[in-house]
């Protein structure tokens, strides 16, 4: 879905959190940043995801990476599902899709026989400087960190 290629610039981006936090990409400048996409907060394979990212968060740490997530989701809705699962990253409220259309990751998809436009449950790796590092498009939720880990 999306046309960005590892070793790109990340888009930058400008948006707030869960806690109506301004977060930006430069925020991060000096450190590897997971930015994780996801369809909508509180369903089952995004919290799966979520948590398998929750219970590996001090290794991603340990190895110089911070967490963000991001939806379409209201800031009431991002601080209800961090609380619900005691998630210890912020989550941006790209309630615009801002930050999801600069990133490619909203476009047509599939569910049970049905088509809709949606966010594609997208991962992008973005290192020190700004640059792509890694892209994962077919996220396992199960195994997120896995991948990202194993990479």
């Amino acid at each position: 879905m999306t046309t960005l290629k590892i070793g790109d610039k990340a888009p930058d981006f400008i948006a707030e959190d869960n806690a109506d936090v301004t977060r930006k990409l430069s925020d991060y400048q000096g450190k590897k940043l997971v930015l994780f996409f996801y369809p909508k907060a509180s369903t089952p394979g995004c919290t799966v995801e979520a948590c398998d990212l929750r219970d590996n968060y001090k290794r991603f740490q340990s190895l110089g990476y911070e967490i963000l997530g991001v939806s379409a989701d209201t800031a009431k809705r991002q601080q209800n599902f961090i609380n619900k699962h005691e998630l210890p990253f912020p989550l941006l409220a790209d309630v615009e899709k801002e930050v999801i259309m600069s990133y490619g990751v909203w476009g047509p998809k599939k569910f049970m026989g049905r088509e809709f436009d949606g966010i594609h449950r997208t991962t992008f790796v973005i290192d020190e400087n700004g640059t792509l590092e890694n892209i994962i498009m077919k996220v396992k939720t199960k195994e997120h960190s896995a991948q990202l880990l194993d990479a």
